[in-house]
């Protein structure tokens, strides 16, 4: 079976902090007065304390299940072990789902493992997408050793949650949190099946909020140094007040195994999820066909911005809700219904969370002033978030050798205007441009020929913000002049 990467980090030795969360006993280690020097002890005494998760764990523990799957296994030349990754790719590792190989290599069943929990008395569960999506039957094991064949109610790739109903009633229940009121550096604990173990425990601390993967999703993971392994996948992510906060769902790894980084979906973002798989059987989510790129701090003084911050629009789909609205590449989106927006993720996010036919606001910045565009959003196909790439050569202030484009060029990359870069050298190849790239615009301005783009080059300042196109996708390059 498939299994993504969860992990975590054991609870260190020496804490020096107070945690006084409801339902956590803490506890005083005797060397502390002990190491103390005597004439310390006339004053306050500062108390070294570590947590005790046992009545998190008593308490909420029961409703950790473990979810098995039956497949048929395919044979050895199909297997996903034959897939060939690029040995320079930093990320070769990060997506690979843990799995449970078959030396015999012919077809016949084998057995996956994952966790889940109980949301509902009633026998809704939540797992991950990926542990139940290739298997023909699926079980979950109560801790009471009970076991249910369940259902698949739904499963939502896109942000690997998946439903799952049993036939029981009168189950024990986790608490649902709020994954925004979560902290970096506060405690928090796992429960899963790492292996086939059932109801292991670890615990670490969460390491950064709204971490962004290379993975094509909208999930702003919430990342621990939690200890978990295969079979943690679709596991909970309790906080100190035995609140879950997430699913356990991938890990960093380039063993296959617990290597400090853990990745884990917020809750609020899985429980949206469930009441649509619940009520309609799919997941909708809202877009307003544009493509956006992060706002760095040589965009946000080409832009005529304060701070880096916002997510900055690239390009805009012919007649989708975002033209039709008057959005335009260039526009920096500030706000999304009245909250900020720190970078590209909050706007996915925010967007395709709004009922498709319904209305956002959005807070624009444009030509170094804010306005306020209303959109009617659309629903939302897959859709990709430019990035600049390295390469070239060449000489000049820019440091690129342009030609205008042909008619037939023109026709074929869908664009009116522009110049195709042939050859990129200094302050251009330190940006990212490459060979075959166009630029559209400069500084939000059209380039229709070379003489233009020089003059405009002249008369820029130290940096300059260029619109390319790559292929099928368009970015704002920064570009240092000095």
């Amino acid at each position: 079976m498939k299994q993504k990467r969860i992990a975590g980090a054991v609870i260190s030795a020496a804490v020096v902090a107070a945690l006084t969360a409801g339902g956590i006993r803490l506890y005083e280690p005797a060397a502390v007065h002990a190491a103390t020097p005597a004439a310390a002890q006339t004053g306050p005494v500062a108390t070294q304390v570590l947590p005790d998760f046992a009545d998190l764990v008593q308490r909420y523990g029961a409703a950790v299940v473990n979810v098995s799957v039956t497949e048929v296994q395919r044979t050895a030349a199909e297997a996903p072990q034959s897939r060939e990754f690029d040995q320079n790719d930093p990320f070769q590792e990060f997506f690979r789902r843990f799995q449970i190989p078959n030396p015999r290599g012919d077809a016949q069943p084998m057995r996956g493992l994952g966790s889940g929990f109980i949301v509902s008395s009633d026998g809704l569960v939540l797992t991950n997408a990926h542990v139940v999506s290739s298997g023909s039957e699926v079980t979950v094991r109560l801790t009471d050793k009970r076991e249910f064949k369940a259902k698949v109610v739904g499963t939502d790739p896109q942000t690997d949650v998946a439903v799952l109903k049993i036939d029981a009633r009168d189950l024990p229940t986790v608490k649902i949190g709020d994954p925004s009121a979560v902290r970096v550096g506060e405690w928090v604990v796992a429960i899963g099946s790492p292996y086939g173990f059932e109801n292991s425990v670890t615990a670490g601390i969460v390491s950064a909020k709204a971490r962004a993967l290379p993975d094509g999703t909208y999930v702003p993971f919430i990342q621990t140094d939690v200890a978990v392994n295969p079979g943690n996948s679709g596991g909970p992510l309790f906080n100190m007040k035995g609140e879950v906060i997430g699913i356990n769902s991938q890990i960093y790894s380039r063993t296959g195994g617990y290597q400090g980084l853990s990745f884990a979906i917020p809750i609020d973002v899985a429980a949206h999820v469930q009441s649509q798989l619940v009520q309609y059987g799919k997941v909708t989510r809202g877009r307003i066909g544009v493509t956006i790129q992060e706002v760095n701090q040589s965009l946000a003084e080409s832009f005529g911005l304060k701070k880096p911050a916002g997510a900055l629009v690239s390009s805009v789909e012919k007649d989708s809700p975002a033209a039709k609205a008057g959005i335009e590449p260039g526009d920096v989106i500030l706000k999304v219904d009245g909250k900020e927006i720190q970078g590209s993720m909050d706007v996915s996010g925010r967007i395709a969370n709004v009922k498709p036919g319904s209305t956002a606001k959005l807070e624009i910045w444009r030509k170094g002033a804010t306005r306020e565009v209303t959109v009617t959003v659309g629903e939302m196909p897959p859709q990709k978030v430019a990035a600049a790439q390295s390469g070239g050569e060449e000489q000049g202030r820019l440091g690129v050798a342009v030609r205008p484009l042909t008619p037939a060029e023109q026709k074929e990359a869908r664009v009116n205007g522009g110049v195709l870069v042939e050859n990129v050298d200094g302050a251009a190849a330190r940006a990212g441009l490459q060979p075959g790239d166009i630029i559209l615009a400069l500084n939000n301005q059209p380039v229709k020929d070379a003489e233009q783009l020089r003059g405009m080059v002249g008369k820029s300042g130290k940096r300059v913000a260029l619109l390319v196109q790559r292929d099928e996708s368009r970015v704002f390059i920064p570009v240092d002049l000095g």
